[in-house]
């Protein structure tokens, strides 16, 4: 039997709705959905049920909103019996995957979250960053092209290295415009401005990570039961001292998911189980290596449905 790992989606998998049909049919899941607004103070669960969108969409509660919903069907699958040998989320999702790995208590982290995301809210002015998806493009081209237009218009700086032909650029207005136009260059194939309100995982992002830093340093914090592979180094961790420093950086490092996701690859995982909303991860680790088997559990039915193939 191969290796299994439990990933987490971050910002961008969320929907209006999610997690709404374990809440009405789980009493456990439904207790996840009322701890969050406990411990935020205010209704994030009807945020997550009734939207309106913008306002799921706010980083402060887009970041909360899909941990929760993540813990909501981890909750509901606990009862499939399947234990991990690895965990990992992408960016926001390694907050989730450190609560499954009993590093931190989820009240804990709903409200570090928020916290995060209003402290990346409120790192750059509106409007004065920018983030756009690179398809197509060599990582060691894209890095060396970013570094010139950093120097000559503006930062601009690789992000998250989702997977091959993927990778999201972030930085100021101006340098992230600059590589829109000139992607071309290094054999691009298309550049995407996103919809996004700041310059996530880019050295513009230092304010907010010093901000969560001291949030971090005061915060309870067990040894890791699973090993948590880190964005920032694709390796795993496991002791507190070090996963504090390691999100501490990760709010301005890039994200390296295709390499966490080679590198469990590499230690014999071939079963990943995506907890949370939508499939976001499992068509970036397809893209990675087609032959992993890969369930998104992202529905009261994906949950009662799984049912793990025998590895080969």
């Amino acid at each position: 039997m191969g290796k299994v790992a439990f990933v987490f989606p971050g910002q961008g998998a969320q929907a209006v709705g999610m997690g709404r049909d374990i809440y009405e049919a789980d009493a456990a899941a439904k207790q996840v959905f009322e701890r969050a607004d406990e411990a935020l103070g205010y209704s994030l669960s009807s945020i997550i049920f009734d939207g309106p969108e913008a306002e799921l969409k706010i980083t402060y509660h887009t970041q909360p909103a899909l941990l929760t919903t993540s813990m909501a069907y981890l909750e509901l699958f606990k009862a499939k019996g399947l234990q991990p040998d690895f965990v990992a989320g992408h960016s926001l999702g390694e907050y989730s995957a450190l609560v499954a790995a009993g590093v931190l208590s989820f009240e804990d982290a709903v409200r570090t979250v928020r916290a995060r995301g209003e402290f990346m809210d409120q790192a750059v002015p509106s409007g004065l960053g920018a983030m756009a998806a690179v398809l197509g493009a060599e990582r060691d081209a894209l890095q060396q092209l970013c570094k010139v237009i950093t120097e000559e218009v503006g930062v601009v700086e690789l992000a998250n290295l989702n997977c091959p032909g993927q990778i999201v650029v972030s930085g100021s207005k101006e340098g992230v415009q600059a590589l829109v136009e000139r992607g071309k260059e290094i054999g691009a194939k298309r550049v995407i401005p996103l919809e996004v309100s700041g310059p996530f995982h880019s050295s513009l992002m230092k304010p907010a990570s010093d901000r969560l830093s001291a949030v971090l340093s005061e915060l309870p914090m067990q040894s890791a039961v699973v090993p948590v592979v880190a964005n920032v180094t694709a390796r795993p961790v496991l002791e507190p001292h070090e996963i504090r420093e390691l999100l501490v950086d990760q709010v301005h490092s890039s994200v390296l998911w295709e390499d966490s996701v080679a590198w469990l690859i590499e230690q014999g995982v071939d079963t990943f189980v995506e907890i949370g909303s939508g499939t976001v991860l499992a068509g970036l680790i397809k893209k990675i290596d087609r032959s992993v088997k890969i369930y998104s559990i992202n529905s009261k039915e994906a949950v009662e449905q799984f049912q793990l193939e025998p590895s080969v």
